[in-house]
């Protein structure tokens, strides 16, 4: 499947959001109206370093969601790239539209002289692995989240 990257604007609201809480649905999480209009506001706030890209199909189909972010990487005394979110729908997968996606933010990173870019994904989701696995090998870290 041949797709297009681009950044996302205010006339994708609609293909942005379903996209968007078709990502949340998969990981179980009810996307609250609030949420959604927060991470939406963030995109489109220029001094906020959040971004937002679709892929495209031919026919103007948005198929495929990333949304990545700067972070501070103490022991590298630099900047990383974190791509915070990668969503491809279900009829599109397995098709490119993934790849497209981790490779434009890879391009974000090396046109910024960023070191590196990291993301999470559940250890259940082994389609999306299958395909993290050929950049690189999965790390040996652990992720806790917890309540404050």
């Amino acid at each position: 499947m041949r797709v297009t990257i681009r950044q996302v604007g205010p006339e994708d609201h609609t293909a942005w959001l379903r996209l968007f809480a078709a990502y949340a649905a998969f990981y179980q999480i009810d996307l609250a109206p609030a949420t959604a209009a927060a991470v939406w506001g963030w995109i489109h706030e220029p001094a906020n370093p959040f971004w937002a890209d679709l892929a495209v199909t031919p026919e103007g189909e948005a198929v495929g969601l990333v949304q990545y972010q700067l972070m501070h990487r103490s022991l590298g005394g630099s900047m990383t790239c974190y791509l915070s979110d990668l969503y491809v729908a279900p009829e599109a997968r397995g098709a490119g539209a993934g790849r497209a996606l981790i490779e434009h933010v890879r391009g974000f990173a090396r046109q910024r002289g960023l070191p590196g870019v990291r993301w999470l994904t559940a250890e259940s989701n082994t389609a999306a692995r299958a395909l993290y696995d050929t950049f690189a090998p999965r790390s040996e870290f652990v992720l806790y989240s917890i309540v404050p």
